[in-house]
């Protein structure tokens, strides 16, 4: 009997956040071994692959902000993949719960309103992207130059970072009636981002015309802050700011999915 009276106690959000939890259980293994493995090769590849080549280099720890390459690289791959992981748990997952297995739906015809089931999916994206993040954190900290307590606070804004795209993408799959438009997202948005978003080299050394363009992503906040917590290289000044950017449009984005979610789910 009280077993039910808590489970009736508890916040339909959280009932919405434990259906992804339960849904993707059964393969939480892999996908914690994945959020390790993937920037452990990554890092192999490009930190100390192409990072011993840049670092031999003259002049190139002073255009990297006196940073060797891995500690450059390391920090920005937490942002990445908070952005890549976010984009896609709030893109094929939304599809499927409002189209292919309909969940959401289903949901909304018991006492959970269209802002619960924004919620429980904002939190669920919330813990997936920190998983990933985490993932990434702990390679780092087994490498000397990257490791460092600003990890901890450097996966919390990259966190944030990934919610920007999430609730962003998570609003404009609650529009459509197929995943066509997903790859397109993938290819003409995500991938340039990723390469051009400061993760590889400074911002600086884009043409001039594009630098600003740069500058106003969020990928490319996400990066500074990841990497100027990491490496005790940001002002507390710096840091407010890149956290009331990315803030604001997080905010920005959960309320246009409050909207979205709410027409497809009334209409």
């Amino acid at each position: 009997m009280s077993a039910t009276v808590i489970r009736r106690s508890t916040p339909a959000s959280i009932r919405v956040w434990e259906a992804q939890v339960v849904t993707v259980w059964r393969a939480w293994k892999s996908s914690a071994l994945l959020s390790m493995l993937q920037p452990l090769v990554f890092l192999g590849g490009m930190g100390f692959g192409v990072g011993a080549l840049v670092d031999e280099r003259s002049g190139s720890t002073a255009a990297l902000g006196g940073l060797g390459y891995l500690a450059f690289l390391g920090p920005a791959l937490m942002a990445t993949t908070a952005m890549q992981t976010a984009t896609f748990e709030a893109s094929y997952p939304v599809m499927d719960g409002f189209k292919w297995r309909r969940a959401f739906e289903a949901m909304t015809a018991t006492p959970v309103a269209p802002r619960d089931v924004v919620n429980g999916m904002a939190l669920w994206w919330a813990s997936r992207i920190l998983l990933g993040v985490t993932g990434v954190a702990l390679v780092l900290a087994a490498i000397p130059t990257t490791r460092g307590w600003g990890l901890i606070p450097a996966a919390l804004g990259a966190t944030l970072c990934g919610m920007v795209f999430a609730t962003a993408m998570g609003a404009w799959a609650s529009t459509r009636e197929s995943e066509a438009s997903f790859a397109a997202v993938q290819r003409f948005i995500i991938i340039p981002l990723f390469l051009f978003g400061g993760a590889f080299y400074p911002v600086d050394s884009l043409p001039s015309a594009l630098r600003p363009v740069a500058w106003i992503t969020p990928l490319w906040h996400g990066v500074e802050l990841s990497r100027g917590l990491t490496t005790s290289g940001i002002t507390f000044a710096a840091a407010c700011g890149h956290l009331a950017y990315l803030a604001v449009l997080t905010a920005i984005g959960y309320i246009i999915c409050r909207i979205t979610f709410h027409r497809r789910l009334t209409r």
